[in-house]
């Protein structure tokens, strides 16, 4: 669960408002826990129930000392990062059109605090909106490198 928003989403008010937000750094969301009931959560929703993810007591003796959560998870919060970040206004929808690129250079021990950071890295027109594409960065609390960096692509309709 996140904490009491700290952050002050940025209001982007239509289409014209969002083509100048290209290149702009939004800052970084909220802490949220990764607890392993959120874990477990996931490796039921997804089937993937491998033991580094939801037997802590084998993950002790694993590779990182406890369980881990999976990279699709933490991909997962981004509409949830996000949601700290920036607000659409003036649009009848938004939808996720795809990922350019993801990479998991570091695990989520459970039981860690993770938190988004995002650039708005290019704003197009598109037939009836815009398509966005935001790099999106995970970190974990206390880790030096991140959990996820991404290219989150987005559309937004009129």
């Amino acid at each position: 669960m996140a904490e009491a928003l700290t952050t002050t989403p940025v209001v982007v008010a239509g289409p014209a408002a969002a083509l100048e937000m290209a290149g702009r750094d939004l800052g970084w969301s909220n802490w949220v826990l990764v607890d392993q009931q959120r874990v477990d959560a996931f490796a039921e929703a997804t089937g993937d129930r491998q033991w580094i993810h939801v037997d802590p007591a084998r993950a002790a003796d694993g590779p990182y000392g406890v369980t881990v959560a999976h990279g699709f998870l933490t991909l997962s919060l981004s509409p949830l990062f996000m949601a700290d970040l920036v607000a659409f206004e003036g649009f009848r929808m938004g939808v996720n059109y795809g990922v350019e690129r993801v990479r998991f250079p570091a695990p989520v021990p459970v039981g860690g605090r993770v938190r988004g950071g995002a650039r708005i890295a290019s704003v197009r027109e598109i037939s009836g909106g815009v398509h966005i594409e935001t790099v999106l960065t995970v970190e974990v609390e206390g880790q030096r490198k991140p959990a996820c960096v991404a290219t989150m692509v987005s559309r937004r309709y009129v």
